[in-house]
């Protein structure tokens, strides 16, 4: 990350004084770390420096196995206190399909199990550079459609979702895709800041290059790693959804941040979905950056903006 030398003056305040905490630590810019070494420092943040104890509560957490596209993948499947039955969602972390894992999204998972009512399944993926796409895909794949015919063993009901924020937006959005294909009654789907058009070229991404936690060179070298050698399509719906058929898809929640690079291509494919027939709550929070999902402890502004989002994913689960 790069500090902004006048901060935008409708920056939330608090996301401002944390963009400060992040660029006086010092560290370098993810595009200039090994991925062994952005995971390390991704982990300190989403994991070393909480406090465990203001973590939601659930009714039990499980670490579980699930299929995968090349074997079995670790899970973590979340139950919260609520009366059931419960929906079931599929959850795909972010972080660029090179870092993150269950740990690093434990809260996210906790939140949404909580506020959306919700059994939530959160699923390992095989990350870049060392299985470079299709690999999360085939894993998430298997993963959904093994998870849409065993609700009952997770403590669910029929009734279905898939989730995730960035990197797994794009998962998310593409899962979405191939449960319609396959013929499952897919409930709702909630992406997260999510990337549809791998390389847009954006006003959001030029106008927030720099500066918001997030930056373009982070994202091209996110890019470069999962994409792995050339030769793969941009226009693969796999790898970006945008290109694929949005017709009859499952009603979504699509939310962006107003600094975020990629709050141009999140907005636009939730325009996209809405031309194309679907339901669509739509939500750009002012003032927020990318990543304000886990930034509730830091920013109440943040923090409401998730409460809105689960807030709009239950209601699509439970209707």
């Amino acid at each position: 990350m790069t500090e902004t030398a006048v901060p935008h003056p409708d920056l939330d305040p608090a996301t401002g004084a944390l963009l400060q905490f992040l660029a006086a630590a010092g560290a370098p810019p993810m595009s200039q770390q090994t991925p062994e070494q952005a995971r390390a420092g991704f982990r300190t943040l989403a994991v070393d420096l909480r406090d465990d104890s203001l973590l939601p509560p659930m009714a039990q957490v499980s670490d579980v196995e699930v299929p995968g596209g090349a074997g079995p993948r670790p899970a973590r499947v979340y139950r919260p206190h609520a009366e059931g039955p419960l929906p079931t969602v599929l959850f795909l972390h972010g972080g660029g399909f090179v870092i993150g894992d269950l740990d690093t999204h434990d809260l996210t998972c906790r939140t949404i199990a909580e506020h959306s009512r919700a059994v939530v399944v959160s699923l390992d993926y095989r990350l870049a550079p060392e299985h470079p796409f299709p690999a999360a895909v085939e894993d998430t794949l298997a993963a959904a459609e093994w998870l849409v015919e065993h609700t009952g063993d997770l403590g669910g009901d029929h009734r279905t979702g898939v989730a995730g924020d960035s990197a797994g937006g794009n998962l998310a959005a593409v899962t979405a895709q191939h449960l319609r294909d396959r013929g499952h009654d897919l409930t709702a789907q909630l992406l997260i800041y999510p990337v549809t058009e791998m390389g847009a070229d954006t006003d959001s991404f030029r106008d927030n290059a720099e500066g918001y936690f997030l930056d373009a060179d982070t994202m091209l070298w996110f890019g470069a790693q999962y994409a792995g050698p050339a030769g793969v399509d941009p226009g693969d719906p796999r790898l970006s959804p945008r290109h694929g058929d949005l017709a009859g898809l499952a009603p979504a929640v699509v939310v962006t941040a107003q600094f975020d690079p990629l709050r141009d291509d999140g907005d636009g494919y939730a325009r996209a979905l809405s031309d194309a027939g679907v339901r669509v709550e739509h939500r750009q929070f002012p003032g927020l950056i990318h990543g304000f999902v886990d930034m509730g402890r830091h920013s109440p502004a943040a923090d409401a903006a998730v409460l809105e989002t689960c807030r709009l994913f239950g209601e699509l689960l439970h209707r």
